[in-house]
């Protein structure tokens, strides 16, 4: 299982927010691409990055920095946010992305995403509470099931899906294994988990995941990393299924910004 640590962007800086309430963000640092750097350097295979202002408002906020990102890193990038239409997905490869994650189109156009997929790699965003999936930044509920999606996609050429389950997004509180179990069994497409990680069990616990034979090709990981509740060095060597009980002690603050720029700021609803 890959791990992909995640750089949610807002505003150009590195940001996390609370089950994806945009009153409720956190930030930890205004650097982005050092610390993409700083996760490649810890060994991980991807960097994760999000839009959040172009999922909530289909404007390309912060591509000159995901450009940057993907200048700056040797790994291959994964992004997501906003990205629905072609010239945008298309501006973002050029930029040096490897991946593109389509959320509100994949349920909006899904000949979209087997057009995008014919050409390039694409993964799906199945972001849902419960089995409700989310679109348009999480701000709206769709009324598509998870699980149909997930089945809908299944010859549609793309990488994967992540699937994330809002409730437990930046909660550290640990994912959803049910409903991630429930989608490895609903589909042969790579499943990558997101939304709830805590602890280095936690992501022992998904490394061990299995359904239908099936087994987790990823998870994406946030807030535990920039609270430092373990190393991204950890991270990986759990979800490689060679972690150390040793190793797996708390770790300090990823960002040495954290203490002097992590606030809380109270704004419009997601």
């Amino acid at each position: 299982m890959d791990f992909y640590p995640a750089i949610d962007l807002r505003d150009g800086k590195c940001v996390r927010l609370y089950q994806g309430d945009y009153g409720q963000e956190t930030i930890y640092g205004d650097d982005p691409v050092a610390q993409a750097r700083a996760f490649e350097a810890a060994g991980a295979p991807w960097i994760h990055v999000v839009d959040l202002d172009a999922a909530r408002t289909g404007e390309p906020a912060n591509r000159a920095v995901i450009a940057d990102i993907a200048a700056g890193v040797a790994v291959p990038v994964q992004t997501g946010g906003g990205i629905r239409s072609m010239a945008a997905a298309e501006t973002l490869f050029e930029a040096g992305v490897a991946r593109v994650v389509v959320g509100t189109a994949a349920l909006e156009d899904p000949a979209f995403v087997r057009e995008l997929a014919a050409i390039f790699p694409v993964t799906v965003g199945l972001d849902a509470r419960g089995r409700d999936v989310a679109v348009r930044g999480w701000l709206e509920g769709s009324g598509a099931d998870l699980l149909d999606l997930a089945k809908a996609f299944e010859d549609a050429g793309v990488a994967a899906l992540v699937v994330t389950e809002i409730s437990r997004d930046g909660t550290l509180e640990g994912p959803d294994l049910i409903g991630l179990s429930q989608v490895l069994a609903a589909t042969s497409i790579p499943v990558i988990a997101s939304g709830g990680v805590g602890t280095l069990a936690h992501l022992t616990a998904l490394s061990q995941l299995q359904s239908a034979g099936r087994v987790l090709a990823g998870a994406i990981v946030g807030r535990a990393l920039y609270e430092g509740q373990f190393t991204a060095k950890d991270a990986v060597a759990a979800c490689a299924g060679s972690l150390a009980e040793s190793d797996a002690a708390p770790a300090a603050a990823v960002t040495e910004a954290t203490a002097a720029s992590s606030t809380t700021s109270e704004g419009d609803p997601c």
